[in-house]
């Protein structure tokens, strides 16, 4: 389908891929795109760029998207021709609450898909998450790998994943599973339940040691944010990939220790790295296969690694600057 002149729903819109995905839509000309946000993790100021750039085009809900009754609301004002499930909470909170990470991914799936099937709207287009697989057991991971989560967070992705081939299934709704692996950029959390990259700038930036929990020989297959949007994009623009799901990543197996020491390099950092022990529940080796998505769309993570973390260094260092300054 066209974006230009489309109308769109995004769950978790005001959150770290969710909101590069907001302005990634309007920059391509949709006609509306509604925002449906709890702001458990999204900010505000994540949709600052989509509202000088959409205007009206921007619809923001502040509400929770697992609720039916809300949904329904907003899809019957918004009447949109795709709806894209990015809210969730992060997978650092599912060590807070394991059951709460779990029900809630779950929840906003089966909401959409209610809707889907009762003809609210036309088309799915479901985030889950590389974490579905566990550590991975064959490298690189096509989307054939089984579904081992080690957390309730992946659990709860998984268990959405299932719904949605489920109700294709049972229904013939058209819906797509988009598996995107390890996101980096601008804008991603790094406050509580963050993640090892802006969390890592942030400790560095604040004059404080970087952590390696473990090791650091664990693997995870990073890719730029804005890639990933691109992609999200290019595939449904390529056609509607009914029932399928599809890997987006790099296709490149980094260390962690290695993402820490090339952050540091950047920084100029030359103190030490504190060793923490290993989180429980910890992916060992992730990498993606790409091969289905490429086939599709072409090339994925087009942005250098070393070039896209020195953009979302400087990105954090700005932040930072503009926080402290008088």
């Amino acid at each position: 389908m066209k974006i230009e002149h489309g109308r769109f729903v995004v769950t978790g819109g005001a959150g770290f891929i969710g909101s590069h995905l907001v302005d990634a839509l309007l920059a391509r000309g949709a006609a509306r795109v509604a925002v449906v946000d709890n702001f458990f993790l999204g900010r505000d100021e994540n949709l600052a760029s989509a509202r000088a750039l959409g205007g009206s085009r921007l619809r923001v809900y502040r509400d929770d998207a697992s609720s039916l009754l809300t949904m329904g609301a907003v899809i019957d004002a918004e009447k949109p021709d795709v709806v894209f499930n990015l809210a969730t909470k992060a997978l650092a909170y599912s060590f807070f609450n394991p059951a709460g990470a779990l029900e809630v991914n779950v929840q906003l799936a089966t909401t959409c898909l209610e809707l889907l099937r009762k003809g609210a709207y036309g088309r799915l287009v479901h985030l889950s998450s590389s974490e579905v697989y566990g550590t991975a057991q064959t490298v690189a991971m096509d989307e054939t790998h089984p579904l081992l989560a080690e957390t309730t967070y992946a659990a709860g992705k998984a268990a959405a994943d299932l719904a949605v081939l489920s109700y294709v299934r049972m229904f013939g709704v058209d819906a797509t599973i988009i598996r995107p692996f390890n996101n980096f950029g601008p804008r991603q959390n790094d406050e509580t339940y963050g993640a090892v990259i802006p969390l890592t700038v942030r400790r560095i930036l604040s004059g404080e040691q970087p952590v390696i929990e473990g090791t650091g020989e664990q693997t995870r297959d990073f890719i730029y944010v804005l890639d990933t949007v691109d992609a999200i994009v290019r595939l449904v623009k390529s056609g509607s990939h009914r029932g399928e799901a599809i890997n987006v990543g790099s296709g490149r197996e980094v260390t962690i220790a290695y993402m820490i020491e090339t952050i540091g390099r950047i920084l100029d950092y030359q103190g030490d790295v504190l060793r923490a022990p290993e989180r429980s529940a910890d992916v060992r080796r992730h990498c993606a296969n790409v091969t289905k998505a490429e086939s599709l769309i072409g090339p994925l993570a087009t942005t250098p690694l070393e070039s896209s973390l020195a953009t979302t260094v400087e990105w954090y260092a700005k932040r930072l600057r503009a926080r402290t300054s008088p």
